[in-house]
């Protein structure tokens, strides 16, 4: 490792290992860190007993990032492996886990990290995008999860587990206010209604004012801003012992700024942003300034009932539904500057009515003292119409239809009371169709069908080495359905597609709890191959987007995480996570930059498409580094004085799949602090905060179609908070 900012930090984040590691017991018959219990196999396991490279994060961990308005975007980096971005503003969010992902921005776009609410997938990305509140877990399981989890989760899953409602009255509220209006208001109130039914309801108001000037047609505070609405009701329903009826109904309402692109905020030659680059001012030519509307709702019914035997059946009905738009200056800029941009191109996508169902069923027993298996049906149907606005021509229109089945089996077999193995299949039948309407040509297009069916397995070997530490070995397969590109039929082109992505991967780990219980710490070891990977070209100087297939990916590397208790009143938190990925394919070719403006250092053939074999995968961080300090200190009989602080960092990360000087970035970070005090035994919480604290400029993602156009991070905030629970 060279000896640069980021090498520096990993050599840190890794040191505090180490130090743990060598730091002897410190008031050891007192402090202990208390157990993590997931449920990353569908059962309620202890963290040390699951063969899986998982991060779980606490709710009260996640408030800490969120205090700023950040979306659900804030985990990236914050979790080994994992990298977030978005060119849809808050809505639309593209995750990416050990390397793998879609830069896709289409609404219909196919991800290869699935996103679990509640038992419930996420599929469209716009369900994915659900703000993040009264949360109680969230799990992030990297690697392939096609046994338990289905299609589409080749790089692995992101399981949010919400609070549920209890017999016991108990509940919070939060206000916070900050920089550029930054509002947010989260309450939450649970209780038992009666001996057999308890509720909880839980809401989410979070704002922020226009703050980024339109410079090109002179009105202050333009855009920038954002006013979204979330609120959930459970239902906790137990008529006997071995009955229980759980109900979600969900609904989510945003109204604001979708993502702001700027005009030639990169120098030809330089992935440095240049003076074009002003976070409060913008030149738009497109007068509506990029505007951005989606309601959600949803709702689910989980049904468990313990049978004879320790056997269960577990059911979870679901629906979802959501509507709305977003719309884009997608040059960024105008024909007379900063830069020339010749043309207005300002391009509106948005869902119309999305609907999708989706039933599981499970039997599971504990068969003997040495044998569990679970048993299952998974039944998906996807509906919904992308309408894109190019404003030149009429209106296109793509309903894509969805439909899904699977039955799955795991069975966990305990060899010796220190040595499991598991292992599980899946059989997956996946059908798609997309019937396109082209306003270009007016007309509408043939109908495009896909059919895939796949078997996907895993096995795992975890075994115990002593009670404080376990290692274990697993090779997984999974598999990304084929796939739908649709959106080139509103710019005169004809849809694409993609056959079936398919994975294997190896990975060995291990979990430990050491000194004395005071130092949590993980870690894993990967390699993984993906034939047929679905990726999108998008931009050019045709501002085309078209699905490939890359015949190989070779990806390797490794993740750490710690958890110590450095005393009883500081807890500190670090993660490192590294991934190389590389193309091996010789016959792909990648339109670049349609301006000329960029400068491609990959080799070019006849017709100037460059050559990526060899290339990393985009938006893949070659290093993903977190860092978190917890500190109290008592106050009188009651109180206590806290300060939280966070560190994320991003290495080396080419934002396309060609590799050009400009369109890429190294060394990104943001910093977070939290300060403040505590009385009447936590009940009672002042504080001041920030996130970005430095002000980093971060680019996130660029635009290549006639310009150097780019997006950023989040900008600064500072503010203060009020908490009380009871």
């Amino acid at each position: 490792m060279n000896n640069t900012p980021l090498s520096k930090v990993a050599k840190l984040a890794l040191g505090c290992s180490m130090l743990a590691l060598t730091t002897g017991a410190v008031s050891a018959q007192e402090l202990a860190l208390e157990e993590i219990v997931v449920t990353a196999q569908k059962r309620e396991q202890s963290f040390q007993d699951v063969p899986i490279s998982i991060t779980a994060i606490g709710g009260e961990k996640l408030n800490n990032f969120s205090a700023g308005g950040e979306d659900i975007r804030l985990l990236s980096s914050r979790v080994p492996g994992l990298n977030a971005e978005s060119s849809n503003g808050r809505v639309a969010p593209r995750f990416y886990l050990r390397g793998l992902g879609n830069t896709d921005f289409d609404l219909a776009a196919s991800q290869p990290v699935s996103v679990i609410v509640d038992d419930v997938v996420m599929e469209n990305v716009i369900l994915k995008s659900f703000p993040l509140f009264d949360v109680d877990r969230v799990e992030v399981l990297r690697g392939p999860q096609g046994t338990l989890f289905g299609r589409n989760t080749p790089a692995g899953i992101i399981k949010f587990d919400t609070r549920k409602p209890t017999q016991e009255t108990e509940g919070y509220v939060s206000a916070s206010y900050g920089s550029f209006g930054t509002t947010t208001v989260e309450a939450a109130l649970g209780g038992g209604i009666s001996e057999k039914v308890s509720a909880r309801v839980s809401g989410l108001y979070q704002r922020r004012g226009d703050y980024i000037d339109n410079g090109f047609t002179g009105e202050r505070d333009a855009l920038g801003g954002f006013d979204e609405k979330a609120a959930r009701l459970q239902l906790q329903f137990d008529p006997t012992d071995n009955f229980r009826a759980l109900a979600n109904v969900h609904v989510r309402s945003i109204e604001g700024t979708a993502a702001v692109f700027r005009a030639n905020i990169l120098t030809t030659g330089s992935n440095d942003l240049n003076d074009n680059f002003d976070r409060d001012t913008v030149f738009f030519d497109d007068e509506a300034n990029n505007p951005q509307e989606y309601d959600q709702w949803g709702t689910s019914l989980k049904l468990e009932y313990d049978l004879e035997n320790g056997m269960s059946i577990t059911s979870v009905t679901a629906y979802e539904n959501a509507e709305g738009f977003s719309r884009g200056d997608i040059d960024g800029g105008n024909p007379t500057g900063p830069g020339v941009i010749p043309f207005q191109s300002a391009t509106q996508d948005g869902l119309d009515d999305l609907d999708q169902f989706t039933q599981e069923l499970r039997l599971s027993q504990q068969a003997t003292d040495n044998l569990f298996y679970q048993v299952g049906f998974y039944y998906f149907d996807g509906d919904f119409t992308v309408r894109t606005r190019p404003f030149f021509v009429p209106d296109s229109t793509v309903r894509h239809q969805n439909e899904t089945w699977a039955v799955f089996g795991q069975v966990a077999y305990d060899f010796t009371q220190d040595t499991t193995l598991t292992v599980g299949i899946r059989y997956t039948d996946d059908e798609k169709t997309a019937d396109a309407f082209s306003g270009a040509f007016g007309s509408q297009l043939p109908t495009v069908e896909l059919d895939g069916n796949h078997v996907s397995w895993d096995a795992a070997v975890n075994h115990v080495v002593n009670d404080d530490l376990s290692v274990y070995a697993r090779v997984a397969s999974g598999f990304r359905a084929p796939t739908i590109q649709s959106r080139d039929v509103a710019f005169f082109g004809v849809p694409t597609t993609a056959p079936e992505e398919t994975i294997i991967s190896y990975e060995a780990g291990f979990k430990a709890v050491l000194a004395e219980n005071t130092l949590r710490w993980n870690g894993a070891v990967f390699y993984y191959d993906v034939s047929d990977l679905q990726v999108t070209a998008v931009g050019g100087a045709d501002n085309s987007v078209r699905l490939e297939s890359l015949e190989e990916v070779i990806g390797y590397g490794f993740e750490t995480d710690i958890e110590w208790l450095a005393s009883e009143n500081l807890t500190i938190t670090a993660g490192v996570g590294y991934a190389n990925t590389e193309i091996n394919d010789t016959n792909i070719r990648i339109p670049t930059c349609g301006s000329q403006q960029c400068t491609v250092t990959n080799p070019v053939d006849a017709n100037g498409f460059a050559i990526i074999d060899g290339n990393p995968l985009p938006q893949a961080p070659d290093w993903t580094v977190n860092f978190t300090a917890d500190y109290h200190q008592p106050v009188g009989d009651d109180g206590e004085f806290f300060i939280f602080a966070d560190y994320a960092l991003q290495g080396d990360t080419n934002l396309l799949l060609y590799a050009a000087e400009e369109f890429n970035t190294s060394g990104n970070f943001e910093l977070g602090l939290r300060t403040g005090y505590r009385w009447n035994d936590g009940q009672y919480e002042v504080a001041v905060f920030g996130r970005n604290v430095t002000n980093e400029a971060n680019l996130k993602g660029i635009i290549d179609f006639n310009n150097n156009t780019g997006f950023v991070n989040e900008p600064q905030v500072f503010g203060v908070s009020f908490g009380a629970r009871f």
